[in-house]
């Protein structure tokens, strides 16, 4: 089984399809876009937690996240970029476990492209979830519980400094259906043309 090439089979990748009628078909649960983002933290030891699926990006199947840049996450990543998603569907019974390259995206990118797609995630968002950025750094003490003021926000400003958009490129897809008791392994291969195909192999649950 193969998805086609570049942008115009993004959407026919046959992961993709079985993905978005799980998110479909959990809809109606508000934890159906939370999953799992595991990634290779200091000393090699694995670094995991929970974030919010923030949509893929436009013509293609990578998965955007948003986090704050200065999570200690953000450096870990740079050094090494490999991470792994692991996404249950309570109602459906379905796993996806979405293994690639992780892309920290900040407002130091030289790339154009990239920042635009930085600030749409961040209009994306709602001016609650833009207010977190503006709060202390994360993992850092709190000495003082009476110095966290309220902030405001301009909600047509600009991405602020601290906001950072993550973006996974799927290399391997692992799928677990518990319901019919199947399991598909879904790898990418890019082609000299700079197109990618997907295998997709039925292996034992």
């Amino acid at each position: 089984m193969a998805g086609g090439g570049a942008a115009a089979s993004a959407l026919s990748s046959p992961w993709r399809a079985l993905l978005q009628r799980a998110l479909d078909a959990n809809a109606h649960l508000r934890h159906s876009t939370y999953f799992q983002l595991a990634t290779v933290g200091a000393g090699g030891r694995p670094a995991n937690r929970t974030v919010v699926f923030r949509g893929f990006q436009e013509h293609c199947d990578k998965i955007q996240i948003n986090t704050d840049a200065r999570s200690n996450k953000i450096g870990e990543i740079r050094i090494c970029p490999f991470g792994e998603i692991c996404w249950y569907f309570t109602d459906s019974w379905e796993q996806f476990r979405i293994s690639g390259i992780i892309d920290a995206i900040d407002g130091s990118s030289a790339d154009p492209a990239k920042l635009q797609h930085r600030e749409r995630a961040w209009f994306a968002s709602s001016v609650k979830s833009r207010l977190q950025y503006l709060g202390p750094q994360p993992g850092i003490p709190i000495l003082d519980e009476g110095r966290v003021k309220d902030v405001d926000i301009d909600p047509s400003a600009g991405p602020v400094d601290a906001f950072c958009l993550l973006v996974l490129d799927p290399e391997k897809v692992d799928y677990v259906n518990l319901k019919n008791n199947q399991r598909l392994i879904f790898t990418r291969s890019k082609k000299e043309d700079g197109s990618s195909d997907w295998m997709a192999v039925k292996v034992s649950p």
